[in-house]
């Protein structure tokens, strides 16, 4: 017995000294764990900016070409449907003149032009883009800058005296009807009378040499210009026998301007009656070969100056000659050369 039990306190020694105790590790959570895996980089948006930009500019402007495109279209078959319905009624196709030959005339003159006034055709020119002195012919536009205001029966009173060039001798506080004045300024070329239609103006004359450069420039003629109402002024009144043509088709339309420069002669008083003008057309072309109109002029420096319309075969022309020596003469051989020279073609089909 006491064998036995003196064995099981030596196996219990033995065990102790050579059986170590087991550690068993705590288990890890899972949110404790941590793998180290290799970093992967995805593609970012950025990445492909360069490649969205060279296919969205290219098809942007695609589409806003696509987008034009439509709007052009559309828009042009809207401009070509109203101009067929305007050619089906009203449309008038002017026949277009031309001269069969182009000889060299012995003008005196030397600037001048023929133009066909319905057409706008420049039919002979010598010079025709030089400036020179208008002389009287500025009249043209004071009359139609006046007509844009002035009544007929408006009063206006004469304000200046001692006005130079040819004058009808007009006192200053006389009163005249502006129509009257009117005939006074564009048959004789009465310096006074365009004078006192300036002077009345509001603002007064320089106001109204204004107004005449404004209509000179809303008419679209940059090579005219005007330092007085009068064309006494060489230096200041100037243009081109193109611009003075394309002045003179514009007045002749107006039909009180015209019948004013178509009047041979014409007696004017003032407004009380108490002095009577007798005046005279100092055109002397006027009546014959066709001529209606329209205005002389002549001063030292511009020589002699004549705007003229002439009815031909059915049709008006203007003739301007600038600077000329004999200005009746040269515009009788531009008449002379319109009867034998010019003819008129009329498109095939139109009417």
């Amino acid at each position: 017995m006491k064998d036995s039990q003196f064995v099981k306190k030596k196996q219990r020694k033995f065990i102790k000294k050579t059986v170590k105790p087991v550690v068993v590790p705590q288990r890890k959570k899972i949110s404790d764990i941590k793998i180290n895996l290799p970093e992967i980089k995805l593609p970012t948006l950025k990445h492909y900016e360069k490649d969205f930009a060279l296919i969205l500019i290219p098809l942007s402007l695609f589409l806003v070409f696509l987008i034009l495109n439509f709007i052009n279209e559309s828009y042009t078959k809207e401009i070509t449907a109203n101009q067929l319905i305007a050619f089906s009624m009203d449309t008038q196709i002017n026949p277009y003149p031309f001269a069969q030959e182009m000889p060299l005339l012995p003008l005196s003159a030397k600037s001048a032009i023929i133009t066909d006034a319905d057409s706008q055709v420049v039919i002979f020119s010598k010079n025709a883009l030089l400036r020179f002195s208008m002389a009287s012919t500025v009249k043209i536009m004071t009359a139609l800058t006046a007509l844009d205001y002035y009544k007929d029966a408006s009063i206006l009173t004469i304000k200046s005296s001692g006005v130079e060039g040819t004058t009808l001798g007009l006192q200053p506080g006389d009163q005249f009807y502006f129509k009257d004045l009117l005939y006074a300024m564009l048959l004789p070329s009465a310096n006074d009378a365009a004078t006192a239609i300036a002077d009345n103006y509001p603002g007064g004359r320089s106001a109204f040499v204004a107004k005449m450069n404004q209509k000179a420039a809303d008419m679209h003629l940059f090579d005219m210009h005007f330092a007085d109402p009068t064309g006494l002024e060489d230096d200041g009144d100037y243009t081109t026998a193109t611009d003075m043509a394309r002045l003179a088709a514009i007045a002749i339309q107006n039909k009180e301007f015209a019948g004013v420069t178509g009047t041979k002669q014409k007696v004017i008083t003032n407004v009380s009656k108490s002095h009577e003008y007798a005046l005279t057309n100092l055109n002397k072309l006027l009546g014959e070969n066709g001529v209606t109109g329209i205005k002389t002029g002549t001063t030292e420096g511009a020589g002699e100056v004549l705007v003229t319309s002439s009815v031909a075969a059915g049709h008006t022309f203007i003739i301007v000659v600038m600077n000329s020596q004999e200005r009746f003469v040269d515009t009788g051989i531009l008449l002379n050369f319109i009867a034998q020279k010019v003819q008129f073609i009329s498109p095939a089909g139109m009417r």
